[in-house]
């Protein structure tokens, strides 16, 4: 089963939950329900006929992103 990533929008907190089937999560932070799954990235390689890259990873820091207000390895830790 996927881990996915929330935020909820009564207190602003960003959380990660393996959610199996339809399950509804609710947040860890303040128990609300009122939670959206946000789109996640994911790294991945995909190699040619020869083995070699043919893309770049989606594992860049955060702070080459438009973000740049923190020094994390993943936007999903600061909730930007």
């Amino acid at each position: 089963m996927p881990i996915h990533e929330y935020k909820c929008d009564d207190c602003e907190d960003s959380f990660e939950k393996l959610v199996f089937g339809s399950e509804a999560p609710d947040c860890p932070s303040c128990g609300g329900a009122n939670v959206k799954k946000l789109m996640s990235t994911c790294g991945f390689l995909t190699k040619g006929a020869g083995g070699e890259p043919t893309a770049p990873t989606a594992s860049a820091p955060a702070s080459t992103s438009s973000c740049g207000g923190c020094s994390a390895t993943s936007c999903g830790s600061c909730g930007h």
